[in-house]
């Protein structure tokens, strides 16, 4: 059967399209390179101390990578992720060799250009979702870091780059650690996208009512100023439980993560302050790309950072590290959307925190 997503014209377009990194000589790249894979063995250190949450000995590995190596890493993530959806639509949807190729391949250019422009954005993230190697005990998952888009920003930032370097790296290792250290987190969270997948309705009919609804959403955001994202629009009531679900999580992960790299203090990046401070101006600045940003969902996930921020610090405030870490004891312990808008129900609910 057929993809609904051809791959290969996925990544020559994103590639092609793809801006080049800031200018540096050989030597200076190889030399970023060193220096933040030193630093993920740094920040993963630290990641233990503050959290508490033991490393397994076989963790998922670090790679640093260029923009056009980010870019094949995420079409690997895409395929895995969204390879079941396409099965169901090639099934549902029947429609001609030709113009299914011809629709595949357009869609493959549409994922393209939006990995050409993530490409410059991301400055690392963490992979659950990629197989251990094979024989390994391992959780699986791997790290990236991608060193041109830390470069930039740590220069356009006018930060200390070794500092900048290990600031970002903690927060990624904090993903990484978090992974490893809660071995069902990775299931919990296919099962949650498996339900998304399972409960798509692909019928033409149904499909052209969720873009008409979209396209009348995105109307009605162009002229109330409403935060509208790619995501949202692809929703159906129905699988609006289980992506608040996924959200909940989401920001949790990431909120811990902002939480962790921050809790290190100047003793470790001396001058993590203005770090952040700068970074937040950077955050939430109004520039040309704020509509595709909200368009693509990157505002919802900077809600993510603020939202799962706010959760974590509450709780670390009422019950300390030790109780906030009663979220990772299993699946039934971690925080709804609602909980967090409003960490007191969380501490209500979960016993051993409180």
């Amino acid at each position: 059967m057929a993809s609904m997503i051809d791959w290969d014209v996925a990544l020559s377009t994103a590639t092609r399209l793809v801006k080049p990194g800031p200018a540096t000589t050989r030597e200076a790249a190889a030399q970023t390179v060193a220096e933040l894979r030193a630093a993920a063995v740094r920040a993963e250190a630290y990641v233990v101390e503050v959290t508490g949450l033991p490393v397994p000995s076989a963790t998922a590995p670090v790679l640093v990578v260029d923009r056009p190596g980010w870019v094949q890493a995420s079409l690997d993530g895409f395929r895995q992720v969204l390879g079941p959806l396409g099965d169901r639509a090639a099934q549902s949807l029947p429609t001609g060799a030709v113009s299914a190729a011809v629709g595949a391949r357009v869609t493959g250019a549409e994922v393209g250009l939006l990995l050409s422009y993530l490409a410059t954005k991301v400055l690392g993230q963490f992979d659950p979702f990629y197989p251990g190697a094979p024989g390994s005990s391992g959780p699986g998952g791997r790290l990236l870091l991608v060193a041109p888009n830390v470069v930039a920003v740590e220069r356009e930032l006018g930060v200390v780059p070794a500092d900048f370097r290990l600031w970002v790296c903690l927060h990624e290792e904090t993903h990484r650690v978090q992974f490893t250290a809660v071995p069902w987190l990775r299931d919990h969270l296919n099962a949650q996208i498996q339900q998304v997948v399972d409960s798509a309705d692909l019928e033409p009919g149904a499909l052209w009512q969720l873009v008409s609804t979209g396209v009348r959403r995105l109307a009605r955001a162009a002229r109330t100023g409403e935060e509208v994202s790619a995501v949202d629009l692809l929703q159906t009531p129905e699988q609006r439980e289980v992506v608040d679900r996924i959200t909940a999580v989401m920001s949790l992960l990431e909120g811990h993560a902002d939480v962790v790299m921050d809790s290190v203090g100047p003793a470790v990046v001396p001058t993590v302050a203005e770090i952040r401070r700068r970074f937040t101006v950077r955050r939430e600045s109004q520039g040309a790309d704020r509509l595709v940003r909200r368009l693509l969902g990157l505002d919802a996930k900077m809600r993510q950072y603020r939202d799962g921020a706010r959760f974590c610090r509450t709780v670390i405030d009422r019950v300390g590290m030790a109780g906030l870490n009663q979220v990772w004891s299993d699946p039934e312990t971690l925080p709804s959307r609602a909980e967090i808008a409003r960490p007191e129900l969380w501490l209500g609910r979960v016993p051993a925190a409180a």
